[in-house]
Formats: C-alpha cells, structure tokens, sequence
C-alpha cells in the first residue's frame, strides 16, 4: 500500500456555525443541503443564505436525494453529546458512551425538501429495531443501500451492518453482518460493488454484487462472516465517503482530511485539512469536479475543486 499526503485542501466557506454537520447533497440548482447532527435539522445553503428545511429531530446522519423535492435520510436516533475544547463532539468524553439515556433506536425517514414534512419509512429490520443508520445510497433500481453504526457504551459496542431496502420499499433487508463502525456507503461506477467505510478500524469494505441488491456469495469456508473483501486496512478513522468517477473511493477521514483509495487498495492519497473533523465529501456541478466537504469540529460547509470528475449518484424517478 502507497501512502502520498498532498498539500492541504484550498476550500472556500459556504456556510459556518452550522451544528455538526454531514450529509452533503448537491441539488441541480447549485444549492447545498446538509444535515445538522446535534440540530436535528436539515439546512439549505444556496445565494450565501442559510435556510432550515426541515427538523426531524433525533439524529439524521446520512442523506441522499430521492426525488428533485424529497430526500432519504438515515437517522441515528440521537447521540450523547459532550464539549472538548471548545467543540460539541458526539459521544460523552469521560465514559466513551454515545447512547443517550432513553434510547429506543433510529430509523430512515423520508423529508419533503419544500414543507419540511418527516415520514418515518423503517424503525427494524426483520423485528431488530435500527441502533443508528447512518449514510445511505440509491442503485440504479430505486434501492436503498444504507449501513447501521450503532451505538458505543463505555465497556460495549453494537455490532453493525450493511442493508437494504429493495425499490418496493417493503422492508430493511439484512445484507452483511457484523461489522465493527460500519459508516459512510456507496457503489462502484458499474455498480457491480458495493463499499462499506469502518470507523473503529479505518477500513475500507468492498461486495461484489451479482445484480441490484443481491451481493454474490463469498468463496471458501474461511471467508469473513459478512463476506467482504477488505480493500484496505489504513491507519485512519473513516466517516462518510463518495466515489469517483474513474472508480476511487473518497472518504472523510476525520482528523487527516480525505483520504482516496484506488479501487485495489494499491495506493492512498491523503488530502489535509488541519484543524478541523472532516466527516463527508459530495460531488456535483457540471463536471461532477465541485467537491462540497462538511468539517464538524467548526460546523462549517466548504467546497473546492476535485482534481477529478465524481460519480453522478443515482435518483428515483420524481
């Protein structure tokens, strides 16, 4: 594995004070969505104004765009949050708990982009309530990948996971289990792989899909549980990620910026912004080169210019 740190991301400020924020949507008009973690809120940054779109409470974590007027978002129900010098982080410093007192689960829910309307779409899979959905992506079918984080106690953590949710929307199916901080989610350019970033290891997973959905068994008795191939194995704590077009995966990296791995696990380029958690990374703009990146540390969105093209994300029909 070949690390390169480049020199540290030139980001010009689209919005400041914004809670913890992650989640970033690009919409066809050039505007921002984010959601606002410790807000419980999801906010619109376009023409330098900041608008609250809607406030569906608990903790929506991951979004991805539905339709042109609706978004899926994976909320976790909620964290416990603390204050370490100066910054609202989500878990309780002292005890390395994120479970709030009361915690019954997180959910998916859909949000009208103009009422502000919440729908709670699933609580469980298979009777299991949700522990703490956390990003999320649409395939080519209308289906929803989306990963389980879980929640941490000072002597525990949930076990989480990789599931989905077929274009009938029926029910959460359960794809691969278990896995330790699975994060952000998202699919190869020929959507024939699905990727799982890890938060407590800093890997990075890769399935192989046989069609929409249906990931393809794994091969040999010794074959990991869940049945993924690790791509990598990095130093790093993983967030969210997007992928590129030419098939890279970005990953937000927390306190080392972006990091981009080939789609072999052969090299790593690491992208720097000091200072700050850098949690989540989207593509758009009409050469797919704007990348809007959310720091949670400062509660800032930023945006720069990718050195290459990413990956247009799928929609359902509007």
């Amino acid at each position: 594995m070949k690390i390169a740190v480049h020199e540290p991301v030139e980001c010009e400020v689209l919005g400041t004070d914004l809670g913890f924020t992650e989640g970033p949507v690009i919409t066809d008009d050039g505007a921002v969505l984010v959601v606002d973690i410790d807000g419980g809120r999801i906010v619109r940054l376009a023409n330098g104004e900041t608008t609250v779109v809607a406030t569906p409470g608990g903790g929506p974590n991951g979004m991805a765009l539905e339709t042109a007027r609706t978004a899926l978002v994976a909320n976790n129900g909620g964290f416990l949050w603390t204050e370490v010098n100066g910054a609202r982080i989500p878990i309780d410093h002292p005890t390395h708990t994120n479970e709030p007192p009361g915690f019954t689960g997180g959910w998916i829910e859909r949000v009208d982009l103009t009422s502000g309307e919440v729908t709670v779409l699933h609580r469980e899979c298979d009777g299991r309530p949700l522990r703490g959905p956390n990003d999320l992506v649409i395939d080519e079918t209308g289906g929803v990948w989306f990963t389980d984080h879980g929640k941490g106690r000072r002597a525990s953590v949930d076990r989480g996971g990789l599931y989905y949710i077929p274009p009938d929307g029926e029910a959460v199916i359960e794809k691969a289990f278990p896995l330790l901080g699975p994060n952000g989610v998202g699919l190869a350019p020929d959507r024939r792989r699905v990727y799982v970033a890890e938060t407590h290891t800093g890997r990075l997973w890769g399935w192989d899909l046989d069609a929409p959905g249906e990931i393809r068994p794994a091969a040999g008795t010794l074959a990991v549980r869940h049945g993924g191939v690790c791509v990598v194995a990095t130093p790093y704590s993983f967030d969210s990620l997007a992928v590129e077009a030419d098939g890279r995966v970005a990953i937000g990296a927390i306190a080392d910026g972006i990091a981009v791995v080939t789609p072999d696990g052969s090299e790593i380029d690491v992208h720097p912004i000091p200072g700050d958690i850098t949690t989540n990374i989207a593509f758009g703009g009409d050469d797919n080169q704007r990348a809007v990146i959310t720091l949670s540390r400062s509660g800032r969105v930023v945006e720069t210019t990718w050195p290459r093209p990413g990956l247009p994300l799928n929609v359902r029909a509007s």
